[in-house]
């Protein structure tokens, strides 16, 4: 990632941390507009949204970011827990499923799937 696009990130995610959530889409907007394939940008972007009660976009940005990276467990993870916030069992089970093939022992998966039958 180019060092503009990371200092942006950065403080996009210093902002998310400190709650403060329209700052954090102001940085990581730049952020997408210098790298715009860069997963961990739609990952953040994706929390943020949903903090904002934006699930739509949340969806959107969680699922590209999977796309991209589709190994980063953090971002299946979080995909997987906004699908069961919305109430979409099945797309949830299907991602903490997919995270415990790539990581067999990670622990939120774990956690999580067992609510699922």
């Amino acid at each position: 990632m180019g060092v503009v696009a990371n200092r942006h990130l950065e403080r996009g995610i210093a902002y998310k941390i400190d709650g403060n959530y329209d700052a954090a889409l102001v940085e990581l907007r730049a952020a997408l507009a210098e790298e715009p394939e860069e997963g961990e940008i739609h990952h953040q972007l994706g929390l943020v949204y949903g903090f904002i009660g934006e699930f739509e976009d949340s969806l959107k940005a969680l699922k590209q970011a999977v796309v991209l990276d589709r190994h980063n467990v953090g971002s299946r993870n979080d995909l997987a827990k906004t699908y069961a916030m919305l109430g979409m069992y099945d797309e949830a089970k299907a991602e903490f499923e997919e995270v415990l093939r790539q990581d067999p022992a990670n622990e939120v998966a774990l956690a999580n799937i067992a609510y699922f039958p």
